[in-house]
């Protein structure tokens, strides 16, 4: 599904581009724990999932898929991951949009495959590829059965240079959990993607033109291997960065998803916060369809031009 489309009239002489060709949700880390116990004993992971949701519809947006950067459950609970599934795939089929779901290092790969993909309980990587009308999906498993840290061996590298070996038309995305970017909060490295060096080879000289990446509970971003990272913030809490490195440690506060627009030449990454707030209505619909009745020309009058004072 494309994006609305833009005011018409659009004019290449002032850098307006067309519309977003493809665009993604990017949701992460939703933590849920069976019965909706409290994560942690204080988080309700479930009602902050609902709240994402909630606010993905406010958007308005139909995207071409939605995608879960792992750590879907906490404890990889078969129970947690039918209630996940019964919560997220109505809302994503209400948006006609499939689900990319992305194995965390909370999940545990045999229930995942159960509970969320109808598959064999098997300790297999959890990957897969999408055609998202031309924009290719590519999630890949960086979760370590028994660990935290994250790696992927040398078979799934093999399995993304195939992969990769024949171009997509719109290029291609790719969605795993550990991002392959550094953290400034002290010891987080211990919980880093392994392997970086062999992955930034099989990536080189691909199509590969973003990759999405969770587990860090906050949002960021970066470059690896000359390739655009971002990092989504979780649902269920994200880390409070207001404190100094080394005492970082969580809230119940600042959860956002993300809004990925892929565009011909670029991609965008929109932090959106999940909160209701009281907006200004400045650029109401009367003054949208003013704008729209412009010619470009008039548009840069009207709208950039200061007033003079």
């Amino acid at each position: 599904m494309d994006s609305a489309p833009t005011l018409p009239g659009a004019h290449p002489q002032f850098g307006v581009h067309p519309p977003a060709r493809r665009t993604i949700v990017h949701l992460s880390d939703t933590h849920l724990l069976a019965a909706n116990r409290p994560l942690g004993g204080r988080y309700d992971t479930a009602a902050n999932l609902e709240a994402t949701l909630a606010a993905v519809t406010r958007t308005g947006v139909r995207p071409d898929a939605i995608v879960v950067t792992g750590d879907l459950t906490d404890l990889g609970e078969p129970d947690a991951y039918r209630s996940l599934r019964a919560t997220v795939e109505p809302f994503a089929g209400a948006l006609g949009a499939p689900v990319i779901w992305v194995a965390g290092n909370h999940d545990e790969r045999p229930a995942l495959r159960a509970g969320l993909l109808d598959g064999a309980s098997t300790q297999e990587p959890v990957t897969g590829v999408w055609d998202l009308g031309g924009l290719r999906l590519i999630a890949l498993d960086s979760s370590v059965p028994g660990w935290h840290h994250g790696d992927l061996d040398a078979d799934q590298l093999a399995w993304l240079s195939e992969v990769l070996a024949e171009p997509a038309p719109l290029g291609t995305v790719v969605a795993l959990h550990h991002p392959p970017l550094p953290s400034h909060i002290p010891f987080f490295d211990i919980l880093e993607l392994r392997h970086q060096a062999e992955l930034a080879e099989v990536l080189a000289g691909s199509d590969v033109r973003a990759i999405l990446a969770g587990h860090l509970h906050y949002s960021t971003s970066g470059t690896f291997a000359g390739i655009p990272v971002s990092v989504a913030a979780a649902t269920c809490y994200t880390m409070n960065l207001q404190r100094p490195p080394a005492s970082v440690n969580g809230m119940d506060a600042g959860q956002s998803f993300h809004l990925v627009h892929v565009y011909d030449d670029a991609i965008t990454h929109t932090v959106v916060p999940v909160v209701e707030a009281e907006t200004s209505e400045y650029f109401s619909p009367e003054w949208v369809a003013a704008m729209a009745r412009l010619t470009p020309e008039e548009r840069l009058e009207a709208f950039s031009r200061k007033p003079t004072v």
